[in-house]
């Protein structure tokens, strides 16, 4: 699981309770709507320079793994 994670946390003190990267206030959802306007990593990296693009990468693996576990 990534909630509060070294990847992702989330704490009512922080953007309300929204899901953001570790250390920072950029919302994981950012990334993903960067993603799908084909946007690229590097694009939300240059935008949120506080995300490491271990933070990002790490978050794809685990979101895919727990994907296909879901439909395995």
């Amino acid at each position: 699981m990534l909630k509060n994670s070294s990847i992702i946390s989330a704490s009512p003190e922080i953007m309300g309770g929204t899901p953001v990267f570790t250390g920072t206030r950029v919302p994981v959802q950012t990334l993903l709507d960067y993603l799908m306007a084909g946007e690229s990593i590097d694009d939300f990296l240059g935008g949120f320079p506080t995300v490491t693009r271990k933070q990002v990468l790490a978050f794809l693996e685990e979101a895919g793994r727990q994907v296909i576990a879901m439909v395995a």
